[in-house]
């Protein structure tokens, strides 16, 4: 058996970031051989990864970069907040960001099977794994192309967005474009980019609470009718609170028991089919308006939407496009 020194340990430590024991260990067993030892180390990281496969790693680090017409955005997640404000980590991020824009990558797949350092993007990760002892992976890679592409990274590393112009030479524009889509968190560009399933969900919403407000409404007017406080009977756990206090009276509670149940029954049965869906159009405009990049009111003046701060600043400049990502969302 070979005599293993601390240089050794070190050196191998160097290498591969695992920590002084595992290195030790893993020379220890492949006889002093560093290619063995490196491998057994990743073997380690494999078996390491598929015990914390079912782990969840809502931590991690979100970064976004544009070089003239290509931008992409970036999550590689963990387990805790300690590795995900890592310098290593950030740096172990930022470097395989970095390679998949210099390749012009469009897919996460192309990005795992992207060379870095010598191996895989794929390997690295389980690498890392061993060295951290956190599941680890590229949860997200997103890319645009337009004229001029810019990129924003809120501090913290956890959301970041790319977003493209039809015209260079906006520097301003593409910058608070790219921070608004990051603080108001945009569904789609405008309403026609709104996916129709989208929609199609919004509208059923809208109709369901449309249809819930009417049919309150014309309880509470009944209730009040019969002077009983709408706030006093609109739960049965109120009730029973509320008849403990005295406000309201055993016969009372009955009542409105009763009022409830029969002017609901009777308002839903009379709803108007063309006024439920007038109003629930006007609840969808307002999502699309609060939803969508170009309807939002602008975050550094709330008077003009952002379509209007984007046409002021030329007629012509057109938003092409964004991809956002941010942890948890």
């Amino acid at each position: 058996m070979a005599n293993i020194t601390a240089k050794q340990v070190n050196e191998l430590r160097q290498l591969t970031g695992v920590g002084m024991m595992d290195c030790k260990k893993a020379l220890v067993e492949c006889d002093g051989d560093f290619e063995k030892a490196i491998d057994l180390l990743r073997q380690k990281g494999q078996k390491m990864a598929a015990k914390r496969a079912d782990r969840d790693a809502n931590e991690g680090c979100v970064l976004a970069k544009a070089q003239g017409n290509y931008g992409a955005v970036i999550m590689v997640s963990c387990e805790t907040d300690f590795v995900a404000t890592n310098a290593g980590f950030v740096e172990f991020t930022t470097s395989i960001l970095d390679a998949a824009m210099q390749h012009r990558f469009t897919t996460k797949e192309q990005v795992l099977d992207m060379e870095l350092n010598g191996s895989k993007v794929a390997d690295a990760i389980t690498d890392q794994i061993a060295k951290i002892g956190e599941k680890i992976e590229l949860a997200h890679f997103e890319t645009i192309e337009a004229d001029k592409v810019y990129s924003y990274i809120h501090p913290g590393n956890r959301m970041a967005s790319i977003v493209g112009l039809s015209k260079e030479g906006f520097d301003e524009v593409g910058h608070d474009l790219a921070m608004q889509v990051v603080a108001m968190r945009p569904v789609a560009l405008d309403a026609a980019s709104v996916p129709q399933e989208v929609k199609d969900k919004e509208f059923r919403v809208a109709v369901e609470k449309t249809k819930e407000e009417l049919v309150g409404k014309a309880v509470d007017a009944a209730l009040r009718k019969a002077g009983i406080n709408p706030a006093h009977v609109d739960s049965e756990e109120h009730i029973a609170s509320n008849m403990g206090k005295g406000w309201i009276t055993e016969e009372q509670a009955n009542q409105a028991r009763e009022i409830k149940e029969r002017v609901a029954a009777e308002k839903a049965a009379q709803l108007n089919e063309n006024q439920i869906n007038q109003i629930a159009n006007g609840r969808l405009n307002k999502y699309f308006q609060e939803n969508t990049l170009m309807e939002q009111e602008y975050i550094m003046d709330s008077k003009v939407k952002v379509k209007d701060f984007v046409a002021k600043a030329d007629k012509d400049l057109r938003c092409t496009g964004f991809k956002r990502l941010e942890l948890g969302a």
